[in-house]
């Protein structure tokens, strides 16, 4: 099978099973949404929106969160990882936003990339769900299954590059859900230490690069 061939039948899959898919991250707003994706850097979805409900009561724009001081945001996610760095991140985050934008969560991915603690990963998210661009945020689970299932070349030895080989080969329409198809599938079955392969629709296809 080329790689090539190997796209479509694993786009295929996904178009039918999964036609519409986000993230799994509970949000209110862009802003809710990019505060989110920050603390969900390595830390599970399932527990950053079991502190986010809370922390978005008490602050829920960029107006609100700037006057917080980096202590008082570490309460509400003392149980997330980094917890320390991430809240320093928050309010500088926050006060950026108020100060070069006028609280508004910009578009764009220099200008995003310029706020305090987001990096391409969290920009490309933000981008793609909350302003539909067809950006590409690889995570861990990304970059694994994009290697286990022969999609990117070994030469893509970093998240940057599995990127630029992923949106080289899937239409830009799809790249935006192709995101979370990778992902999802990384969570639940292509997982890191015992890959559930018995319940993998792509089992046969797959060069096993585990």
């Amino acid at each position: 099978m080329t790689r090539k061939q190997r796209y479509e039948y694993i786009l295929d899959y996904f178009r039918n099973q999964l036609p519409e898919v986000t993230t799994e991250l509970e949000f209110g707003s862009v802003f809710q949404l990019l505060v989110a994706t920050l603390l969900s850097a390595q830390c599970t979805d399932k527990r950053i929106n079991q502190v986010t409900p809370e922390l978005f009561c008490r602050y829920p724009d960029a107006h609100s969160m700037a006057l917080a001081d980096p202590d008082e945001l570490f309460e509400y996610i003392k149980s997330v990882s980094y917890p320390n760095a991430k809240a320093q991140h928050l309010s500088e985050m926050s006060r950026m936003l108020v100060e070069r934008f006028g609280g508004e969560v910009p578009s764009t991915l220099d200008e995003l990339t310029l706020l305090p603690g987001v990096g391409r990963k969290t920009a490309n998210v933000v981008q793609a769900v909350a302003f539909g661009k067809s950006t590409m945020a690889v995570d861990t689970h990304v970059y694994r299954v994009s290697h286990r299932l022969g999609l990117v070349s070994e030469k893509a030895n970093s998240p940057y590059k599995v990127e630029q080989e992923l949106t080289r080969h899937i239409p830009s329409a799809d790249i935006p859900k192709a995101h979370h198809w990778l992902l999802l599938h990384g969570r639940y079955i292509c997982t890191s230490r015992k890959p559930k392969c018995e319940k993998c629709e792509f089992n046969t296809i797959c060069p096993k690069k585990i």
